[in-house]
């Protein structure tokens, strides 16, 4: 008889199987958040999981906690609403690179801002997938997509520069091929008070494959990934012009200040 995982318990059986494409790296982060709700452990009775629109927006439905699925992009507003609210909440919020970086976008600089009290796990896989493989606000320049068939003409963003020039306290970029990094940077977001974010590339064979790199098969995508990712360690001996086009993993910002509370009006307090 096969033994059945022991994380399975944390999780709505009657939603599985799940509808991620294969070789897709959102299971993988939704692993290896189930290992750290075991391990810490976290209290799913009172956390509240978010998700907006896109694939990595399907990870909290299959977790067993509360769950907020909504429209694209809204993620921060609903966080910042049960924060306010109930203050002593964990709000864990898994969004696509579309969902935070393009139409949540000002969601996301003024949660840095405030130093909101959540953590924000964006699965970065480069493009918006579940619609078909349109470029987002960090598809690489030049790179192939649904929507750019002969190339980005725009550079992308450095998600984890906007959070850092934006105020958050927790900014890290951990990547789907190493997973024992990623494990422990997600530790350290989770366990992080104030606005934490962690940034993780990840694998889209079926359409980021396919488009940029003519292949959709997980593995070659996988070893592009490894080509272009390197540790901060790593970087001290290199100069600019061997980082270009580089993607930067490990952790960046870890501090701290006071975090939001809302405005003194709204907790009744004397001005």
């Amino acid at each position: 008889m096969m033994k059945k995982n022991p994380l399975r318990k944390y999780l709505r059986e009657e939603k599985l199987p799940h509808m991620f494409c294969p070789g897709c790296g959102c299971g993988q982060v939704l692993n290896t958040f189930l290992q750290l709700v075991d391990e810490l452990p976290i209290d799913l009775n009172s956390t509240v999981a978010i998700g907006g629109v896109g694939c990595t927006a399907r990870i909290p439905v299959y977790i067993k906690t509360d769950v907020l699925h909504g429209v694209h992009g809204r993620t921060l507003a609903w966080a910042t609403g049960i924060k306010l609210q109930k203050p002593q909440t964990r709000v864990v919020i898994f969004a696509g690179d579309g969902d935070a970086a393009s139409i949540g976008g000002n969601h996301f600089i003024q949660a840095a801002r405030r130093n909101l009290d959540v953590t924000m796990l964006v699965v970065n896989n480069l493009n918006f997938a579940m619609t078909g493989g349109q470029v987002s606000p960090l598809t690489p320049a030049a790179a192939v997509t649904m929507t750019t068939p002969y190339g980005s003409g725009e550079p992308p963003f450095d998600l984890c520069k906007i959070a850092e020039a934006a105020g958050a306290t927790y900014v890290a970029r951990a990547s789907t091929i190493y997973q024992p990094h990623m494990k422990g940077l997600m530790k350290s977001a989770l366990l992080h008070e104030g606005f934490a974010v962690l940034e993780i590339l990840s694998q889209c064979p079926t359409h980021f494959g396919r488009y940029a790199l003519n292949t959709g098969e997980p593995g070659k995508v996988l070893d592009w990934m490894r080509s272009i990712s390197v540790m901060t360690d790593k970087t001290k001996n290199m100069d600019a012009e061997e980082l270009e086009d580089k993607v930067i993993l490990g952790e960046f910002v870890n501090k701290t200040r006071p975090i939001f509370k809302g405005s003194s009006v709204y907790r009744g307090e004397e001005q």
